[in-house]
């Protein structure tokens, strides 16, 4: 299967250099590249990637408005919006991730895991995130978490999809998941499906922004002890 990569950034190197590194690895094809938000709307609308590499300051239109933008469209399989970042930005990349956007990655990635990193995402359900994306949205979930809002917004989820959020929360793919509730991984799929359709979620990463907001995680930072997240193949 060729995944169809769409890069949007307006730095014209980085833009490049990502586009020749998906063009020279095997099993993707670059459908076009983007220097604006409203570039990459409009060219997500005409080709129709698989994956967006999307920078979050951009001219224009911001990689989040375009990411809001691209994943409340009409398209029944939308596709799935990687936000290209640095450290210095932690709350842009919470907001990306509450609107949609499937992860993140730093623009100091090494190639060999940028690759790696969109292969994951064009898997489908299964996103790991990386250690740093606990830690941001550790971070920011406590400084938008609302005490009204968490038991209500998980009012209409049985005891085994809430189960299924917060092991979603704390980053474990469908397969491991299964392993740990002894069922079949079919049956972890369900339950994921039917979890983030009750509670309006397009991503995982989304699901695990609302694990923390409602309180159903407690920050590492507040907690007594804590179980260490499973190793990211993002490195």
């Amino acid at each position: 299967m060729t995944i169809r990569v769409l890069v949007a950034d307006d730095q014209a190197l980085i833009r490049a250099g990502l586009v020749a590194l998906f063009r020279a690895a095997p099993g993707f094809d670059v459908v076009g590249e983007a220097a604006d938000g409203a570039q990459a709307v409009a060219l997500a609308a005409s080709t129709g990637p698989d994956v967006i590499l999307m920078d979050i300051r951009m001219p224009v239109m911001d990689g989040i408005a375009a990411t809001r933008q691209i994943l409340s469209g009409p398209a029944e399989d939308p596709p799935k919006v990687v936000v290209l970042t640095t450290f210095d930005l932690p709350e842009y990349v919470y907001t990306a991730l509450g609107e949609g956007a499937a992860g993140f990655l730093l623009k100091d990635t090494p190639p060999d895991r940028i690759i790696s990193a969109v292969r994951t995402i064009a898997a489908g359900d299964i996103l790991i995130a990386p250690s740093i994306t606990h830690r941001l949205i550790e971070t920011y979930a406590q400084h938008h978490r609302t005490t009204a809002v968490g038991e209500p917004q998980l009012a209409g989820l049985t005891a085994r999809e809430t189960e299924v959020l917060r092991l979603v929360g704390n980053g474990l793919t469908n397969a491991q998941i299964a392993e740990r509730l002894v069922l079949s991984e079919a049956t972890v799929k369900t339950h994921v499906k039917r979890m983030m359709g009750k509670l309006g979620l397009t991503s995982r990463a989304q699901a695990v922004v609302v694990a923390y907001e409602t309180g159903l995680i407690v920050p590492t930072s507040a907690a007594p002890s804590a179980g260490t997240p499973p190793k990211s193949p993002w490195g």
